[in-house]
């Protein structure tokens, strides 16, 4: 799947501008952004319920060639259940209509409700069911026709700690099997666990597309934590410090760069014993917040 170079203008509104990127098969690929960001829009035309203003959407291991819809599969953040019919007739009914025959969806259908936890579900209407289980029965949907291209947006919505890892592992399993998914959430910590590449939007543009180690060492180990005979205020007024939070029995201070990590610890080392000393890179949500923060509107 590649973009290049695509706009969506709805009359005086830009809503994605000039956006490039590519995902490619058996890749899971963030996209990424604060609301109306452009997320949603560059999904549609995706799935080509919006055509482009300008620029091109290809497929296939050239890029040469449009995805058929039958091999996307969609799971939107909004929930598009039907609640009246029953589980198991609810997914078979998306399946027939992604050209899947009732023989073919049948195994396929008992192997996912069960992965789900959801066999004894099986007869028991949409409307009935918790908003996890909700939520699972629309994944199963989306994926039910075996899709060449998966588009998962806020995929972990509604699902406790258990569920989520259960919707990881099968998110995992289709990426082993050449499925190519694009994500999106905002939970960082989802994005940086699934995802080796992400595309950072923000107000329809990119301000960030490649990998997500190279965008950690774009900003170096700046991310000081330290424990030792220190105060808040203290930390705060060394050179070099950015902003200084206060755990439950340490500190975890921002630097302005890495370089001034050494006379921090001269300095540390000289008020007494430090239990703690550790550099790292910014965390994937802390990046996000500095990108498309307050801060840079």
């Amino acid at each position: 799947m590649k973009l290049s170079n695509v706009t969506k203008k709805f009359k005086n509104f830009t809503a994605v501008h000039d956006l490039s990127f590519e995902a490619k098969q058996g890749e899971i690929f963030g996209l990424i952004g604060q609301n109306g960001a452009g997320k949603t829009t560059t999904f549609r035309m995706i799935l080509e319920l919006l055509t482009p203003t300008s620029g091109t959407i290809k497929w296939d291991k050239s890029n040469e060639k449009a995805l058929i819809a039958d091999s996307i599969g969609y799971l939107p953040e909004e929930r598009g259940l039907y609640p009246k019919l029953p589980v198991e007739k609810h997914i078979l009914l998306l399946g027939r209509l992604k050209g899947k025959t009732k023989s073919a969806l049948k195994n396929d259908i008992t192997y996912w409700l069960d992965r789900f936890g959801l066999a004894d579900k099986r007869k028991a209407l949409i409307e009935t069911l918790s908003k996890g289980n909700q939520q699972k029965v629309q994944l199963i949907s989306s994926i039910i026709h075996k899709p060449d291209l998966l588009i998962l947006d806020e995929p972990f919505s509604g699902l406790d700690p258990i569920n989520a890892s259960l919707l990881r592992d099968a998110i995992l399993t289709l990426k082993e099997t050449g499925t190519t998914i694009i994500f999106s959430s905002h939970r960082m910590d989802h994005v940086e666990e699934l995802c080796d590449n992400l595309c950072l939007l923000k107000k329809g543009r990119a301000l960030y597309q490649g990998s997500i180690s190279d965008l950690k060492r774009k900003y170096g180990k700046v991310n000081l934590t330290i424990r030792g005979p220190f105060s808040l205020q203290e930390l705060k007024g060394l050179v070099g410090v950015s902003s200084v939070t206060q755990e439950k029995e340490y500190f975890r201070l921002l630097l302005i760069n890495e370089a001034v990590a050494p006379d921090i610890f001269n300095y540390a080392t000289k008020k007494g014993f430090i239990e703690r000393f550790s550099l790292d890179y910014l965390s994937l949500e802390e990046i996000f917040k500095i990108e498309v923060g307050e801060h840079h509107e």
